[in-house]
């Protein structure tokens, strides 16, 4: 299984327009929380896993938000 670590820098792209790519950098990682910093904001968020991998919602979790994955 694919994990999120601290130091990481994660990468997703926009489901409307596949040239627009999100940068995450991983600053900590505490159990099931990681603060991230993404578009000059650092945030705590969730992080999830499923079948493929661990994957956060750095930007808020909204219909068309990206996905980062390790």
């Amino acid at each position: 299984m694919n994990t999120i670590k601290t130091g990481q820098t994660l990468t997703a792209r926009s489901i409307c327009d596949s040239d627009c790519v999100f940068v995450a950098e991983v600053v900590e990682r505490k159990g099931a929380f990681a603060i991230v910093k993404t578009m000059g904001q650092v945030k705590r968020v969730k992080v999830h896993s499923n079948a493929d991998g661990e994957f956060l919602y750095a930007l808020g979790r909204y219909s068309m938000s990206p996905t980062f994955r390790a």
